[in-house]
């Protein structure tokens, strides 16, 4: 087994911790984006549910804004969630990084697979989520969900001032290029060091683990993962739950 394997057995035990204390700017003023409806139900019950939704997960960790715990903890008892899940609401950080590290700082000691999931992700498929258990389970220090591109990328020379054309400095190659999601998955202790020892700011949790030289390992993601961020993707999350609902009963 090389250096970048880890020794979670297949019966580890796995956790989720949601971080959920942005203010979701792009969604424009009102309720921080976790807590926007999307059916009538806040976005992050679904996410929470998403996670429930796999057997292998037995607690989900849900990290509020920091002034937010009784908020969202009231919130997760007035929702219907799984009895076999248990669910913890701790207070966030400033940051994103700062918060996963405060979700993984409440996990009991007899978890040794987290999963790290966008809040802002509801409709995460429950195979997606068990996909990335299971390479995690298989050895995989780390694992992230990813879909191809379906548009060419350019590399630009930003520009000052929002708005104002910018030059293309490069173009890479479609091929090679992925468009991570989430949950993402982790042995413990690789993201627990990796909290520990990378202090510049990253974009996810699997960068961190990068940095540390390991590798992280892509397994295929979903189209319906996407991440709500604009009033548009709000608009096609609710046409994907009324869809689930009519096809589904969900």
């Amino acid at each position: 087994m090389s250096d970048d394997s880890c020794t979670s057995p297949a019966g580890a035990r796995t956790a989720a911790v949601i971080p959920a204390a942005g203010r979701g700017v792009r969604l424009g003023p009102g309720a921080p984006k976790a807590l926007r409806a999307l059916g009538g139900t806040p976005m992050l019950i679904h996410a929470v549910r998403a996670m429930a939704a796999s057997r292998a997960v037995s607690l989900v960790v849900v990290v509020a804004p920091p002034d937010g715990s009784p908020e969202v903890k009231s919130l997760l008892d007035a929702h219907a969630l799984p009895d076999r899940t248990d669910f913890l609401v701790v207070p966030g950080g400033e940051s994103r990084q700062e918060s996963v590290k405060l979700g993984l700082d409440a996990l009991p000691p007899d978890y040794d697979i987290v999963l790290v999931h966008d809040a802002a992700r509801p409709l995460v498929p429950v195979d997606t989520v068990d996909a990335v258990i299971e390479a995690v389970r298989a050895g995989a220090p780390a694992v992230v969900p990813a879909l191809p591109l379906a548009d060419t990328v350019k590399e630009v020379e930003p520009a000052g001032t929002p708005g104002e054309p910018e030059p293309v400095v490069a173009t890479p190659v479609r091929a090679r290029l992925r468009a991570v999601q989430t949950p993402q998955g982790f042995d413990r202790a690789t993201l627990i060091r990796a909290h520990e020892t990378v202090t510049e700011d990253v974009t996810d949790d699997a960068s961190m683990v990068e940095k540390l030289g390991k590798t992280v390992l892509l397994v295929p993601g979903h189209e319906e993962a996407f991440k709500v961020t604009r009033p548009l993707d709000l608009v096609l999350a609710e046409a994907v739950l009324a869809r689930r609902r009519l096809n589904d009963g969900f």
